[in-house]
């Protein structure tokens, strides 16, 4: 299990995660994307905030080989409570995010009980599995009480619709029609929105410790990558990169050394 983050440091992460501007930036104003000198190869250098983006050994996101991960009897099922919640849509400048303010359920990882947060969405994906890239990776960041950060990332093809997003078709619509006018980065209230078709039981996942994927790029954050490749539809996909500057438009981080980590992996026990 990772060591807390801290509060102190998550709070700091989210300020840096939901600062509203023409290009993202850290509470110091130091700016950060993911092209040219702003770009993630220049993270580290951008603000004494970001160091850990240049220095650190733990990072996010991963390559992960399916051949070399190792399988452990110990790891649990991810038990995932979410039912409903009220959410709200933030352009974050650097993703699309949709976040909960009361909480969106729970997730139980290695016996610690950790409420989601927020959820946002990578596209191109930031993991790859044995090289291989998706159109797009969706990332639920949850915290628990002393504060450890654990996050559930799930990979998508194109295929049949997400039932999921369907829920927010219009509301990412909105979001997009802000872009047009003086309320740009303005939150849209979501609603009441349905959980369960994120709670489906996870047969196979990988599990590693890392970093976020975004500055400052702060460790000790547990992943649980879920083998299980879901679908979206191609307007689904253009719908969370459509509110976005067009430099932001393809937002996932190159892979990091692994360092000598070793991926786990949870099988389901087949009777």
């Amino acid at each position: 299990m990772a060591a807390p983050v801290g509060n102190a440091a998550f709070l700091l992460l989210l300020a840096a995660c939901c600062c509203v501007a023409t290009l993202a930036c850290d509470p110091n104003g130091a700016k950060f994307g993911y092209v040219g000198s702003v770009g993630p190869d220049h993270w580290g250098g951008l603000s004494p905030n970001f160091t850990e983006c240049a220095v650190g050994t733990n990072q996010s996101p991963i390559d992960i080989a399916t051949a070399r991960a190792v399988y452990n009897p110990a790891l649990q099922p991810l038990h995932r409570d979410y039912t409903v919640a009220n959410g709200t849509l933030v352009d974050n400048v650097v993703n699309l995010a949709l976040r909960f303010d009361a909480g969106g359920g729970n997730v139980t990882v290695d016996g610690k009980q950790y409420r989601l947060k927020q959820m946002h969405w990578h596209s191109p994906s930031e993991h790859t599995i044995n090289g291989q890239r998706f159109p797009v990776e969706l990332h639920m960041v949850h915290a628990s009480d002393d504060g450890n950060v654990t996050v559930v990332a799930m990979l998508y093809r194109f295929g049949r619709p997400d039932p999921f997003l369907a829920q927010l078709q219009d509301k990412l619509a909105a979001l997009y029609a802000e872009g047009c006018d003086a309320e740009k980065g303005a939150p849209v209230p979501a609603g009441v929105v349905s959980l369960w078709p994120l709670r489906l039981r996870s047969h196979t996942y990988y599990r590693y410790v890392g970093s976020f994927t975004t500055p400052p790029c702060t460790e000790n954050v547990v992943w649980s990558i879920l083998a299980q490749v879901r679908e979206m539809s191609v307007d689904q996909a253009a719908a969370l990169t459509a509110p976005l500057e067009q430099d932001y438009r393809r937002n996932n981080r190159p892979t990091q050394p692994m360092n000598g980590r070793v991926v786990q992996v949870y099988r389901t026990a087949v009777p």
